[in-house]
């Protein structure tokens, strides 16, 4: 008998050091397998099971991220549960919109300048991603395009390298040459000059970043629908292009699609170093879009701005531009302003050998699906509005007598 219990008492204890031998120390919140740590750091270990209330081991600093694409980049990043470091300039309450991107203590909130290395090396300083959107259309009395596009760029990448950040994901344009075809402005468009030299000053500093070139971007708040939409785009009875947009071929890319793309560039290693084109799914004439979005904020396509007429017969339209940007040169009227119109006579190039969206998983949306609803509140009568005394007044409501109600209820 005691020979019985002896040989049991072995075979449990075997059997207990195999499972204290083969136990997993290491949790694991999601399907991926087991991975080795990059660094000790407890910021960089990944928490929880998914959502705005968990951690999934990034820390993103996204610049830029009070803009237009800012905003969808930073819903998105959150929603993977991504702890964002976002760096504003000028009213705090311009970017408390994002603090509801992530739960508590996973969105926070840093003032810098873009010319202040001292505040650019706080925000990314506890990052292992950097997002860079910063971008303008248009020049003003402080910051130029060189400035922005160019020194504010280098310096972004520049000082990520300098701070050992992973991954640097750099937003620049479509279409972007060192010598563009002039249209309109003497020497062609400023804007896609200084963004083709920010992307050669970001591959000097830092040769693994991601390049974003997206196309004209629409949704809600955008700067290209609502461009069309304002009355100070039309002069007059019609809408000055072009050679009236025949000769100008756009292909507009929805801005979730986008934010998609950056997003799924960061969680993806074999984009480092590679460059990618944020393009919509189909191509279209710009008299074709032009015609599209006025029938669809007009009732009748005979009404007023429906037509259009060749930009470059019409030297009052250019006056207006001119003026425009001398009464109001921080912020156009409309958007409306020289450079805009030299990059609206740019045809979209998308060259083959460039990697675009879809080559990042992104289900791309047409603009069939998505314009309409945009464009909603720009259409005319929408709400009816009865002039005075157009309807008759109505009779007030009969009464009943004491009697009768007494009466009725018997």
């Amino acid at each position: 008998m005691s020979a019985l219990i002896v040989t049991r008492n072995r075979r449990i204890a075997k059997q207990t050091a195999k499972a204290v031998v083969g136990y997993q120390r290491t949790n694991n919140y999601s399907t991926d397998a087991p991975r080795p740590l990059k660094t000790t750091n407890l910021g960089a270990i990944k928490r929880g099971t998914g959502g705005r209330s968990s951690f999934n081991g990034i820390v993103a600093t996204v610049f830029g991220c009070s803009g237009f694409l800012g905003r969808y980049v930073c819903n998105k990043l959150g929603k993977s549960g991504t702890q964002m470091v976002l760096p504003y300039r000028g009213e705090e309450s311009d970017i408390m919109r994002l603090k509801v991107c992530g739960d508590l203590g996973q969105v926070l909130f840093h003032f810098y300048d873009l010319r202040d290395e001292k505040a650019i090396r706080t925000a990314c300083k506890h990052s292992n991603v950097v997002i860079n959107l910063v971008g303008r259309e248009y020049e003003t009395k402080n910051f130029k395009f060189k400035d922005v596009h160019v020194d504010g760029a280098r310096r972004i990448a520049r000082i990520c390298r300098e701070m050992g950040v992973e991954r640097l994901i750099h937003v620049s344009a479509l279409n972007v040459d060192p010598k563009p075809e002039r249209h309109i402005i003497s020497g062609g468009s400023k804007f896609l000059r200084s963004k083709r030299l920010g992307e050669q000053a970001v591959f000097e500093e830092f040769p693994n970043a991601t390049i974003i070139r997206p196309a004209d971007i629409y949704g809600s708040e955008d700067r290209f629908l609502r461009y069309y939409a304002h009355v100070w785009r039309r002069q007059l009875r019609g809408t000055p292009l072009w050679f009236s947009g025949e000769r100008t071929v756009k292909q507009p890319v929805y801005v979730s699609d986008v934010a998609q793309g950056i997003v799924n560039s960061v969680k993806d290693p074999d984009t480092a170093g590679k460059i990618y084109q944020a393009v919509g799914p189909k191509r279209y004439k710009l008299s074709e879009l032009v015609d599209w979005f006025n029938r669809l904020m007009r009732k009748d396509e005979k009404c007023w701005g429906y037509l259009r007429y060749d930009m470059r017969f019409d030297p009052t339209f250019i006056f207006k531009t001119n003026l425009t940007e001398w009464i109001s040169p921080n912020q156009p009227i409309g958007n409306l302003h020289m450079e805009r119109l030299e990059l609206e006579c740019v045809t979209d190039k998308v060259l083959e050998k460039v990697p675009t969206l879809e080559d990042l998983g992104v289900q791309l949306t047409d603009m069939e699906d998505q314009v309409p609803w945009e464009l909603r509140p720009y259409r005319a009568s929408l709400y009816y509005d009865a002039g005075l005394h157009e309807f008759e007044t109505p009779s007030p409501p009969q009464t009943i007598a004491p009697r009768d109600e007494q009466r009725l209820y018997t």
